[in-house]
């Protein structure tokens, strides 16, 4: 099944994921989610300082794990499928992303 990647749709860009990348991200979201309320139930509770910043490391590994996963697939699937279809300018789109988050 060939799905449409990043479609246009009334102005805004689109990506149909598959059923297994999409439960994928989503697990990895849930997992953030309780690490995030884990740091809550921490604060709450008088956690000592290093205890917390090691728990917001964690959080921050898994939120840069779950976008490095996103950029993966962009590049193998948005920016691929633009590129075998003669549009270039996905490129530029690309290193622009690349530019803010460096």
């Amino acid at each position: 099944m060939e799905r449409e990647c990043c479609a246009n749709m009334r102005g805004e860009k689109k990506k149909e994921r598959g059923e297994k990348e999409k439960k994928d991200l989503m697990n990895r979201l849930k997992r953030i989610e309780g690490q995030v309320r884990g740091l809550e139930n921490m604060l709450e509770k008088d956690a000592y300082c290093t205890d917390l910043i090691m728990q917001v490391a964690a959080v921050t590994s898994a939120l840069n794990g779950f976008q490095k996963v996103l950029l993966e697939n962009h590049l193998r699937t948005c920016v691929a499928d633009n590129v075998r279809r003669g549009n270039d300018e996905v490129i530029e789109e690309f290193a622009a992303l690349m530019r803010k988050l460096m």
